[in-house]
């Protein structure tokens, strides 16, 4: 389609939804996969988002996505920060959130799958941002409702379009869901996908409308009211930072009030060992 100017493949694309961390199904950042990706969107004149499960010597693999442009350079590489516990055994992102600039100069950012649950992720993206946020996904289809409202509510609270792609079809154990959908910046679906395998869908999406939202929107300008508390009482809002969770955060002092209580805590339920490795992200 010769106005397409991005294709976005699911997270597992490569190499179908298993957590085996066989050497064999591996991938190098560098290796001649994604040689193979850059190579097709130069010749086909098309950006594209792909997903390898990437080698980390020493460690348990990362979950990656890759975007590369119309060129077939890179120009956005980001690694899983939440991966699907305690089913998934992929090692924590640790490249934070990228942003880069898109097709007709969008600023687009990645993430994948389960990190679109948390509200923080997507608020991370358009605080730095972004004005189209892409979610790859190889969900299954007890999460349906949840990966609805998600993309829905990761769009209107933070005045983003959201982009979101799972896989679909059985590979005769697992049942991915399909159910791939474009979010306007105000919540609304613009396109929904169905459960149909290897159905495409497409959509036109505007950067242009996002930015004029976040410049002239009053009330539910609310990624600008987040840091601006109550602007019409008092001179530029307040600009504290009144929240407990943020705070113990950053400190290292996660706890939750029913923290003792939970029971899972590692892999051990999907048969894997519990870790003995304590994180230990990249040299920045």
């Amino acid at each position: 389609m010769s106005t397409v100017d991005l294709v976005v493949f699911p997270e597992y694309a490569l190499q179908g939804l298993s957590m085996s961390i066989e050497d064999e199904i591996l991938v190098n950042k560098d290796g001649p996969e994604t040689e193979a990706f850059a190579q097709a969107c130069k010749e086909n004149n098309i950006w594209g988002c792909f997903s390898i499960m990437e080698r980390n010597p020493g460690k348990m693999p990362f979950n990656t996505g890759l975007i590369y442009n119309n060129q077939g350079e890179e120009v956005l590489y980001y690694r899983k920060m939440h991966p699907w516990v305690g089913c998934e055994p992929w090692y924590p992102g640790d490249l934070g959130i990228p942003i880069c600039i898109g097709p007709n100069a969008c600023k687009l950012a990645l993430i994948i799958c389960h990190d679109g649950m948390f509200p923080e992720m997507a608020r991370e993206c358009a605080y730095k941002g972004a004005e189209i946020m892409i979610r790859t996904a190889g969900y299954t289809a007890p999460i349906k409702n949840s990966w609805k409202f998600t993309n829905q509510a990761n769009a209107f609270q933070n005045l983003m379009c959201t982009a979101s792609v799972c896989m679909c079809g059985s590979d005769g154990t697992f049942d991915s869901m399909g159910q791939g959908m474009f979010c306007n910046f105000d919540g609304e679906i613009l396109v929904a996908g169905t459960n149909r395998p290897d159905e495409i869908i497409t959509c036109e999406l505007r950067p242009d409308l996002v930015r004029e939202a976040r410049i002239h929107w009053n009330v539910e300008n609310n990624i600008y009211q987040f840091g601006h508390r109550g602007f019409v009482a008092v001179k530029g809002g307040a600009t504290d930072c009144p929240y407990t969770y943020m705070h113990d955060l950053a400190k290292g002092e996660w706890n939750l009030p029913w923290d003792k209580d939970i029971i899972h805590k590692d892999g051990t339920a999907f048969g894997y060992d519990p870790p003995t490795q304590v994180y230990s992200p990249a040299q920045k």
